[in-house]
């Protein structure tokens, strides 16, 4: 259990992709903090992250390491698809619901 609000989480989680997203912009991808809900991190990999073989590595071993080591070390880190961002909220519901379950 992460002991921050979704509120207070979200500042720090911008500060630390902040330090993620030069790497990232080195191979031509991007990173989009959609939200967090739930003490869970929602984001977009964009550029050539999209399709990327690599994307999950990216996301597990970049991304998620990097927000444990700055923030706490049970955050999670889910990837919305690009084509989904918008309706990243409704996703995020489903997604928290259910292991509340």
């Amino acid at each position: 259990m992460i002991p921050f609000s979704d509120e207070d989480l979200k500042p720090a989680v911008e500060k630390s992709i902040e330090k993620i997203r030069p790497m990232l912009a080195l191979d031509g991808g991007n990173i989009t903090l959609l939200g967090v809900k739930g003490g869970k991190v929602f984001v977009s990999l964009g550029g050539a992250c999209v399709g990327c073989s690599a994307s999950g590595n990216t996301l597990k071993y970049g991304v998620e390491r990097q927000l444990r080591i700055d923030i706490h070390p049970e955050i999670e880190v889910i990837n919305i698809a690009p084509d989904l961002a918008e309706n990243w909220e409704e996703i995020a519901k489903k997604i928290v619901g259910e292991e509340g379950k």
